[in-house]
């Protein structure tokens, strides 16, 4: 109880001096509770979706590459006729057909396109009184003829579209134009999706190309049916070549479709956290070292009149604990707080999500409770050792501990010694002849060179402040060189300080050398590789639609237009071994417009009648030579007997291991309906004509929103500005590790201001002004900042150096490193030190003189 009530007074008395370690606790443990609300809150918004709109059995039809959207752009179908015999199905209650496509554009009337920008599909559907399971019609009515459509109201509201307004549906079959006649609202949350509803016949006609088809039957059981029974039965009455799913399966599907997503959110975020708690750990332990420190004539009483070592260990370790359990409840509260916030910015951003339905397990606040207290009293455990290790004969000197000069020795050994066993590890992992292997040896070398920079530190703190005082600190003179004696003063709290900021700036630098030698790999490569002017695709990837594809052949000023189509097939080599492949399948140009090394036969053979080439890593895997001839298996068409006319070098990174064909060849042997879509188009201007061709070929695709007309220096802007937002992301994710970094830096300095309160009144009793005084709490910790900044930003560019290494093996072989964010975030250090030092700097000014000198 007597330990108890001494941390109890002990951690009210010295609130203040604890509060930036706490809310250091409270903002790690709001992203990781932040975190795990976030992505339940999503699970559920899924779970609610895919529940709503599951029936008990769907049958649906099984396509014959397996794509949900095919790549010739109609849905599979299959007849009416087949509704009526799963009607008559033993146990089902109801049978209702239906068309889905997800192959569409929906544009408004000034040619808009009104799909979601967050990734999610744009969903084109047959209305039929099974809908209104998912949806309610709010406003209109339902479609009754082809010139009527039924919109999502998320989409209506944000496109501001109201009742009679014209929209126009692009479809692999052509464009059609229909007027919304009703808005219908989702009755859980829509995550994002654009929906829109057709009559029946429309939809057959538009989507699928006739009447009479559909490409999924909802049954729902009679009483007394289970789902499972129900789906046996209807698969003994239909027979094979279709797709069953009751309605658990077909829910559990759509968790698998969106939990890749949803888990790599989720890990990236955790991720992220954990680094802002190791950050954190530093600030603890510098908060505890020091106030046992200043503490150390007061614990030195306390061993006089009787304490034990492990109770004054244990009321070290109470204070801790304290702290833990404060800064952890409101995060955890924070947590929540955060989780709206990040719902806020994905419903900005086209994903909507409801904090209807908001869930918080109880889970979450137990993980953010347990990782918060239990990080903090280990972080000060080895302060709490310190403390009980204080003599009693302390209660008679100054506070402040002496160096443990053998501890100074052994710490230093230790840490070159991981220091050096990191950098070997980087250096492995540049010598390494396979991307995994490499990885291994990145990973080490990261995690060592981390820990060995941490231990060293202290070490590397007396020379690398020295050198940064002498360029930015001599010119303020003596108050200058009192600076840099007060961040020297204690090495090992510098060490530690700085070392709090180097680890944020270290996966800076890293990442930013990494990103920035992927673009540049990539620009050099498209700059050796692709001779067209142009490109042409969507960003989401959908494919080119004939009426587009017919738009950009009649754009005047080319030369030449290049089609890019991929085939889903199944190869069978000489040695008997079969592998799955998406064959290309382009014009013979195409050996113009994208110029791959070629290690034997001619390329241009490969769009030859019944010919194509194959890529160097697969010819060598399974023995194939030029004149072989491979089995190819077209899926959706029959096999084909093709003739390797040219291996193609994969040393590059443009079309890597792709096996090309003529269009022809193809066409030869798939169905008209099952040959794909164009997935990119090549275009190349007549000579001297690129700035009109350009402009024409906007000008063709204006009335179609969904593509892309790029030439070489757009596309390297594309590449450069997609990079960078990724860059953005996670720069903004250790943001977080950066600010707990700073409130350290805050810290440090106004504890070191309680410290030094005895000095800083002799030094003002001298002769210091207030103003000298701040300046030089500011420039002590510019240099403490300046100091982690050199160390986080030369261990990155180590890191970075060697993880492109790694990626030259995946062909991205261009090492650039992007001096000009290196140098901002550098400079930016220093700012970050003046603004940590303002509030300690302000305090320390305000100290009364005398008070100050009679203080002990």
């Amino acid at each position: 109880m007597t330990v108890l009530k001494t941390s109890l007074r002990n951690f009210f008395a010295h609130k203040g001096r604890m509060a930036l370690s706490a809310v250091a606790v409270l903002l790690s443990v709001a992203f990781v509770s932040g975190t795990l609300v976030f992505t339940d809150t999503m699970n559920t918004t899924f779970d609610k979706l895919f529940a709503s709109t599951a029936s008990d059995v769907t049958l649906s039809a099984r396509a014959a590459d397996g794509d949900e959207m095919p790549g010739a752009g109609r849905p599979e179908g299959f007849p009416a006729a087949l509704v009526d015999k799963v009607r008559r199905t033993e146990g089902v209650r109801e049978a209702t057909g239906s068309v889905i496509s997800l192959s569409v554009t929906v544009v408004d009337k000034d040619n808009k396109n009104l799909g979601p920008t967050s990734g999610a599909p744009t969903i084109a559907v047959s209305w039929n009184r099974n809908e209104l399971r998912s949806v309610d019609l709010t406003s209109g009515r339902t479609p009754s003829g082809p010139g009527d459509v039924l919109i999502d109201g998320t989409t209506a509201q944000k496109h501001k579209l109201k009742l009679g307004d014209e929209v126009r549906t692009i479809a692999a079959t052509g464009d059609f134009r229909a007027r919304i006649s009703g808005i219908v609202d989702f009755k859980v949350t829509n995550p994002g999706a654009t929906v829109v509803y057709f009559d029946a016949a429309t939809a057959q006609r538009e989507l699928l190309g006739k009447e009479g088809l559909f490409t999924q039957i909802a049954a729902e059981a009679k009483p007394g049916v289970s789902d499972g029974q129900l789906k046996r039965n209807i698969a003994a009455a239909v027979g094979d070549g279709y797709k069953l799913q009751t309605a658990a399966e077909a829910a559990d599907e759509g968790r698998k479709d969106v939990a890749g997503f949803l888990d790599v959110m989720k890990y990236a975020m955790l991720g992220f956290a954990g680094v802002a708690f190791l950050v954190g750990i530093f600030l603890i332990v510098n908060t505890f070292s020091m106030l046992v420190a200043q503490r150390t004539r007061e614990i030195g009483l306390m061993r006089a009149i009787g304490s034990s070592r492990r109770q004054v260990n244990r009321s070290v370790l109470v204070e801790a604990l304290l702290l833990g359990v404060v800064g952890s409840v409101a995060g955890v509260g924070a947590g929540v707080g955060l989780a709206v916030g990040l719902m806020e910015l994905m419903s900005s951003m086209g994903m909507n999500l409801s904090t209807q339905d908001l869930t918080v397990k109880w889970t979450t606040p137990a993980v953010g409770l347990v990782l918060g207290i239990v990080v903090t009293v280990l972080a000060a455990y080895i302060p709490a050792r310190r403390a009980g290790k204080v003599s009693p004969m302390a209660a008679l000197r100054d506070a402040g501990t002496p160096a443990d000069g053998r501890a100074g020795t052994l710490r230093g050994v230790l840490g070159l010694l991981l220091t050096a066993g990191g950098g070997a590890a980087l250096w492995a992992a540049t010598q390494a002849d396979e991307a995994g292997t490499g990885s291994l040896w990145l990973g080490a070398g990261i995690v060592l060179s981390l820990i060995g920079f941490i231990v060293i530190g202290p070490l590397l703190a007396g020379g690398l402040v020295r050198g940064i005082s002498v360029v930015v600190l001599r010119a303020f003179g003596p108050v200058g060189r009192m600076a840099e004696r007060n961040a020297l003063r204690n090495p090992r709290r510098t060490g530690a300080t700085g070392a709090a900021l180097m680890i944020g700036l270290a996966l800076v630098a890293c990442l930013s050398v990494v990103g920035s030698s992927m673009v540049a790999s990539a620009t050099d490569e498209l700059d050796r590789s692709v001779g067209a002017d142009f490109i042409v695709q969507s960003p989401t990837g959908q494919r080119v639609v004939p009426q587009a594809q017919a738009a950009l052949e009649k754009t005047p000023g080319l030369d030449h237009v290049t089609q890019y189509k991929t085939v889903p097939a199944v190869i069978t080599a000489p040695d008997g071994k079969k592998f799955d492949k998406r064959v290309v399948a382009a014009d013979p140009t195409y050996a113009q417009d994208v110029r791959r090394e070629v290690t034997s036969g001619r390329l241009a053979d490969a769009y030859r009648t019944d010919s194509l080439s194959i890529g160097s890593d697969d010819a060598a895997e399974h023995g194939v030579r030029v004149g072989d001839v491979l089995t190819v298996a077209f899926k959706g068409g029959k096999a084909a007997k093709l003739k390797v006319a040219a291996i193609t070098s994969d040393a590059g990174n443009v079309d890597k291991g792709a096996m090309y064909t003529g269009i022809g060849t193809a066409a030869r042997y798939l169905p008209a309906d099952r040959l794909p879509q164009n997935l990119i188009v090549f275009a190349t201007a007549q000579d001297g004509k690129e700035a009109e061709a350009y402009t024409a070929l906007k000008a063709a695709l204006a009335d179609y929103p969904q593509y892309k007309v790029s030439n070489q220096a757009d596309y390297k802007k594309d590449l450069q500005n997609q990079v960078g937002q990724l860059l953005n992301i996670v720069y903004g994710l250790l943001a977080l590790a950066i600010i707990v970094a700073i409130l350290g830096v805050v810290n440090t300095l106004a504890l070191s201001v309680v410290e030094r309160t005895r000095e800083i009144g002799l030094m003002r009793a001298i002769g210091l002004s207030r103003r000298q005084l701040r300046r030089m709490i500011r420039l002590e910790s510019v240099v403490i900042a300046l100091f982690g900044a050199l160390l986080g930003l030369g261990l990155g560019m180590g890191w970075g150096t060697a993880a492109q290494k790694l990626l030259a093996l995946e062909g991205l072989g261009v090492l650039e490193i992007p001096w000009a964010t290196i140098l901002t975030v550098f400079v930016g250090s220093a700012f970050v030190g003046l603004f940590a030092a303002l509030v300690p700097a302000f305090r320390a000014g305000r100290m009364n003189v005398l008070n100050a000198i009679a203080s002990e």
